[in-house]
């Protein structure tokens, strides 16, 4: 598959991002990252189309945002108050935006677009060299699950009508740990491809990046209604805290 930079995701899925994208979590991740920000300043990583950040700034946040995608932030600021957001284009491993934060956050598994433990680790650093004592990182990630694999590949159908269908393709790399995707979207008026390359982690090794970076486990949740974080949870909405 070819090279992703940081402006890839948005070039494929800019377009057509709000419709199909909705992982149906805002309400609530709003809600709770509301609940720990309090009244200190926010960094949003992977800012994208605003989803989180505009809820987030009309309940009377100070947030700020970092996006690769120059199309992404074209949609958001195309949304009432997406204006008014201060939206850095850049690498969210790099956080190239000045400080401090109380409160920084990355959802929806955009951790995993940074294809390499080192490119993942260097983000947790820069995290922790922006948050002010006592401040906070949060990320929302799957737990891998390898369950529905055979000979390190899966095709599943995501989404079925009378008339079009959507389907993944993906191949797994054990040793990366990376993660390739076709996403084929096939509708009466044509297919589209539309290709994702993730790197995951384990929530242990999640921890280790934080531990490195010297911020120390606050909350792990599996969901974003603090439901309790076990072997049977999907996914993992975790805190991470710099010493005050």
């Amino acid at each position: 598959m070819d090279p992703f930079t940081p402006a890839t995701f948005g070039e494929l899925n800019a377009e057509d991002y709000d419709a199909v994208q909705d992982p149906g979590t805002t309400e609530a991740s709003v809600a709770l990252i509301s609940e720990l920000a309090g009244t200190g300043r926010i960094l949003e990583l992977a800012i994208g189309t605003g989803r989180v950040a505009l809820p987030l700034a009309a309940r009377g946040h100070d947030i700020a945002g970092i996006e690769g995608a120059p199309e992404m932030v074209a949609k958001l600021r195309a949304k009432p108050g997406g204006g008014d957001i201060d939206v850095v284009i850049g690498d969210m491993a790099d956080v190239g935006i000045a400080g401090p934060f109380d409160h920084v956050f990355l959802v929806f598994n955009t951790l995993f677009n940074l294809q390499t433990q080192a490119e993942q680790v260097r983000c947790f650093q820069n995290v922790a060299d922006r948050l002010a004592p006592g401040g906070t990182f949060l990320i929302e990630a799957f737990v891998p699950d390898f369950a529905d694999f055979s000979d390190h590949q899966r095709v599943r159908a995501r989404n079925l009508t009378r008339t079009g269908v959507w389907l993944d393709a993906c191949t797994h790399d054990p040793v990366a740990q990376l993660l390739e995707f076709q996403r084929i979207r096939i509708t009466d008026a044509g297919m589209k491809l539309v290709p994702l390359r993730l790197r995951y982690a384990h929530p242990s090794e999640i921890d280790l990046m934080a531990q490195m970076a010297g911020l120390t486990p606050l909350h792990r949740w599996g969901g974003w209604g603090k439901e309790p974080f076990d072997a049977h949870s999907r996914m993992h909405v975790s805190v991470y805290q710099k010493p005050a």
